[in-house]
């Protein structure tokens, strides 16, 4: 088969779906793999490196797009990209269709089959390809906060650090997922007062046997949030929110308990999600005010540390794309129900729930689909 690894257009995306080391992996199992030229730039890689590894390296973007049948991404399509897809291709990627309408569009209407990291599961009903990031990113939250809290950088000039003869500061963190221990590692490496609020029990007692004493667990109620909001320097959302709800965990007016200087940052997100006043921002322009309390809500925080997300996400996408490619789509799909749960759309038809429900399309369930095969 042959493998496309593209360079990503969205702004500020440095990241890259195929390191040199996974492109050796690729040509060892005897698949031919175009990367276009520049891709690796922005992770640390040359395309010299990449023709090492044994990959042809493509002068344009069009060159890539038009020989490969697999198209290995970072992020989503954009608009430029739709005309590419077509029955005979296969895109493997973040897709995050039930965001981007037109995408989910352009997938139906163009009969490409596809396959989003986001959503493919392991046998413990967890994430694999989204472990790597949410890990990067719930560390890299942490590091912005500690960035945005500097004098120099308009904040209260607090180092987010235990330093003896002052208070040690409060970070309070929504969510004991991945993304919410990798904040939690780093946090609580730093001598802070981590508090983990969580209703799923049994995660907070699995973190508790590895995260270090200065790390607390409450269970996440009314109560015990209005507390961490009133002594917290920085409060963290790190847990997903149905986009079918309309509730918040934190709503507007829960602002006013924060203390003055006090940092959101917001790893999910989400627009209008757990925390209400967050919307997502960019690495051009990551913070604002909402209520008087500074927001960092970047949708896209792994790419600041692009060569080791790259490194990790590729790491982790390699075992199944490899599937991909030496099955087969078909093959690939109907013996790995892991990979099935992660597949977006084939023929034209939504094999995703949750994009179905949320832009009221019709679902086709794959365990069906696939016994048509």
């Amino acid at each position: 088969m042959v493998i496309g690894v593209l360079k990503e257009i969205k702004p500020n995306e440095y990241r890259v779906a195929a390191v040199p080391a996974t492109v050796q992996e690729i040509v060892r199992h005897g698949h031919e793999v175009y990367v276009e030229t520049g891709a690796g730039v922005g992770s640390g890689y040359s395309d010299e490196e990449y023709a090492a590894a044994g990959a042809k390296i493509a002068a344009t973007a069009e060159e890539v797009w038009s020989k490969a049948q697999l198209y290995y991404k970072v992020k989503e399509l954009f608009p430029q990209e739709f005309k590419w897809m077509n029955p005979d291709k296969i895109l493997f990627t973040y897709i995050h269709s039930n965001a981007h309408r037109e995408e989910t569009d352009c997938l139906l209407s163009s009969g490409v089959s596809a396959v989003a990291y986001e959503d493919v599961q392991d046998r413990n009903g967890r994430f694999p390809l989204l472990r790597p990031m949410s890990e990067l990113a719930g560390k890299g939250g942490f590091l912005a906060a500690c960035y945005y809290m500097q004098a120099v950088n308009g904040g209260p000039g607090k180092l987010l650090a235990n330093v003896a003869g002052v208070e040690t500061p409060v970070i309070t963190i929504i969510g004991c997922g991945n993304v919410g221990l990798g904040a939690a590692e780093l946090a609580a490496s730093f001598g802070n007062e981590v508090r983990i609020l969580d209703v799923n029990i049994d995660a907070m007692l699995a973190a508790k046997k590895y995260l270090p004493g200065n790390v607390s667990f409450l269970v996440s109620n009314r109560a015990n949030l209005e507390k961490c909001l009133r002594e917290s320097d920085v409060l963290l959302n790190a847990i997903l929110w149905p986009k079918d709800r309309k509730d918040h965990i934190v709503y507007r007016r829960d602002l006013g308990l924060m203390k003055k200087g006090a940092i959101v940052v917001d790893v999910a997100c989400d627009d209008g999600g757990a925390i209400e006043t967050c919307r997502s921002t960019t690495h051009d322009n990551p913070v604002y005010r909402e209520e008087g309390v500074l927001h960092y809500c970047v949708d896209n925080i792994p790419s600041a540390f692009a060569q080791t997300a790259s490194v990790t996400l590729a790491n982790s996408t390699l075992p199944y794309l490899l599937q991909l490619a030496d099955k087969g789509f078909k093959k690939a799909i109907s013996e790995n129900r892991y990979l099935r749960a992660g597949m977006t759309c084939w023929g034209g038809r939504l094999t995703l729930r949750e994009t179905a429900l949320k832009q009221g399309r019709e679902w086709t369930d794959p365990e069906e689909l696939v016994k048509g095969w």
